[in-house]
């Protein structure tokens, strides 16, 4: 039994599927482990710390693809310089396990499909309590949340917290976070450490109470659909219920200091929250900070990967801010892998079981077929589309 860790090639990631001491682990157990040389740099693990915790250090790539039982990876395959596609290197029947945005990704399914690889998408952990330890969507999401706080206060030009000074006393910065998920949960509790005013809002009314638990302000709208997906997610709602949320959002928009943007719906466009219409009534100098930025963010005004000005106000619209932490994000994400992967392996083989529910749902594609149930629907309908 072979575990391999991929190194990331994406320019902005610097995250590694596992760190050191999660390999020492797996070698105690007689998992043999191999590193790629260079994998954990960008997250200052070095290939001594790895080669010190039992792992093999390789330096050719394609060895240690085409020779893994289970490749981990943070980031979903990539095309490499050479035109060659990552997924190409791996062997058949090996399982690749990683963030894949199969939802967003079709393609990549049906390709992962046609090389028989079992391959295993992270946002496709189910969320309940047995599977919490594997949630790495949650685990990265509360790094989110917390950096976003952060580059909002480091763009806003006056202070976050109350100071009673002897030139006088300064108001505390109002901070209004959209979508109480993790990343805005995180947010909320960061904003409020730092002294602001905090408010949040979202659609689902069953985060009202962890939201007012944290000391914020949880601004309510009443609408007369259901608002919770499966596995607690928000789902999409209707244009009438859109529309009654931004006017009610528009108010506390209007009067924010700092507006944390949070919500995605897994596969699709992030919802549109903050129009142009309320960027231009917020004042001068307020900072928006677009966490849904990767997938079209929740700004109008947003532009992915960029800091803007728009009427005054800042808009920053950071992409895949868990990276911009990469020791703890890291940390966390080798855990997370590390509980999951004590499903799969027994005895020192790999075991791909599929009575067990958190398997079942998470791994999209096997023996040549996509077999998660959501991405065969998606793939059916943007078949009959095109």
């Amino acid at each position: 039994m072979r575990i391999a860790v991929a190194k990331e090639i994406e320019v902005c990631e610097r995250r590694v599927a596992l760190i050191p001491d999660t390999v020492a682990r797996f070698v105690k157990q007689g998992v043999e482990v191999w590193v790629e040389s260079g994998a954990g740099e960008r997250a200052f693990f070095t290939d001594a710390t790895y080669e010190a915790a039992g792992a093999k250090v390789i330096t050719d790539t394609a060895t240690l693809w085409g020779e893994a039982d289970i490749l981990l990876k943070v980031s979903p395959p990539q095309e490499r310089e050479n035109g060659r596609s990552e997924i190409d290197l791996l062997k058949e029947g090996s399982v690749l396990i990683s963030f894949l945005n199969p939802l967003g990704n079709l393609s990549l399914a049906q390709r992962l499909a046609e090389c028989k690889v079992t391959a295993i998408s992270m946002e496709m952990i189910p969320r309940t309590t047995r599977a919490q330890s594997m949630d790495a969507l949650s685990s990265q999401a509360s790094i989110a949340g917390y950096k976003a706080v952060l580059i909002g206060t480091a763009a806003l030009p006056k202070y976050l917290p109350m100071l009673t000074t002897a030139a006088g006393t300064i108001a505390p910065a109002k901070v209004f976070v959209i979508g109480a998920g993790v990343a805005g949960l995180q947010a909320i509790a960061t904003a409020r450490r730092l002294g602001a005013i905090v408010e949040a809002f979202d659609i689902r009314p069953a985060v009202k109470e962890e939201v007012q638990s944290l000391g914020a302000k949880f601004v309510e709208v009443k609408l007369e659909e259901e608002t919770t997906a499966a596995g607690g997610y928000a789902k999409e709602i209707s244009e009438v219920s859109k529309q009654r949320t931004q006017e009610v959002v528009t108010e506390h928009v209007k009067n924010a200091d700092v507006v944390i943007t949070t919500a995605q719906v897994p596969g699709k466009k992030a919802p549109l929250l903050v129009t142009e219409n309320m960027v231009a009534q917020m004042k001068p100098g307020s900072v928006i900070v677009d966490i849904a930025a990767e997938q079209g963010g929740n700004c109008a005004c947003t532009d992915p990967g960029k800091d803007i000005v728009w009427n005054g106000v800042t808009i920053i619209g950071p992409i895949n801010l868990p990276s911009s932490m990469p020791v703890h994000a890291s940390q966390l994400y080798s855990k997370n892998l590390s509980s999951l992967m004590q499903l799969l392996i027994k005895d020192k083989a790999l075991q791909v079981n599929f009575a067990d529910d958190i398997i079942d749902a998470a791994c999209v594609t096997h023996a040549g077929e996509i077999r998660n149930q959501r991405v065969r629907e998606a793939l059916q309908a943007f078949t009959a589309v095109s």
